[in-house]
């Protein structure tokens, strides 16, 4: 069969008839319609089902792998997986923002940090495993080795520190920090202290 794209060699290379957007790995960006999208995609399947979708980066087996959104980073094994059509997320690192479907506006950084995520927007999660569990919690800050890691719908929570608001589930207007603050605490509000 013929090749979907061309390819040069001269001292450089690029591909075209892409709209803009570059496609290195099997599959990746296969179902791109080539329109000026000026999206790239590096890795086996990476933005594999993505047709009009916009200035996405994907880098790594299946990142955003089931997207339609766009302005949106995915750096990492699965990160950003699920996307449909949530966009300006950036996600950095295995499993990052795996199950996302529409939320906006997520920043994670490091391994399974924010993976449950589906719809919850406006978090940010810095450090492994940080608010692994959060589904539809939005506004939340994490930073630190699953700090807020079990927080599933709570909001506007501020977690600083290893384990830090770890078993917080549903509870909104947390502050912790230092590490393992407010550890235990499961589903109070509005604790300014961040006791254990």
């Amino acid at each position: 069969s013929s090749p979907e794209a061309t390819l040069h060699v001269s001292g450089a290379i690029y591909q075209s008839g892409l709209g803009g957007s570059t496609f290195l790995g099997y599959e990746a960006g296969k179902n791109d319609d080539k329109s000026d999208n000026i999206n790239t995609a590096v890795g086996y399947q990476a933005l594999y089902s993505n047709t009009t979708g916009y200035y996405n980066t994907a880098q790594g087996y299946k990142s955003l792998y089931t997207n339609s959104g766009s302005y949106n980073t995915a750096q990492g094994h699965n990160s950003l997986y699920s996307n449909t059509t949530g966009g300006h997320n950036t996600a950095i690192g295995i499993e990052s923002l795996k199950n996302t479907t529409t939320g906006d506006a997520n920043t994670t950084v490091g391994s399974f940090s924010l993976r449950s995520n589906t719809t919850g927007t406006q978090n940010t999660a810095t450090g492994r495993g940080s608010l692994n569990q959060n589904t539809t919690g939005g506004n939340n800050t994490a930073q630190g080795y699953y700090s807020l890691q079990a927080n599933t719908t709570g909001t506007n929570n501020t977690a600083q520190g290893y384990q830090s608001l770890y078993s917080n589930t549903t509870g909104t207007y947390n502050i912790a920090v230092g590490p393992r603050a407010g550890r235990y605490q499961s589903d109070d509000s509005t604790n300014p202290s961040g006791s254990n």
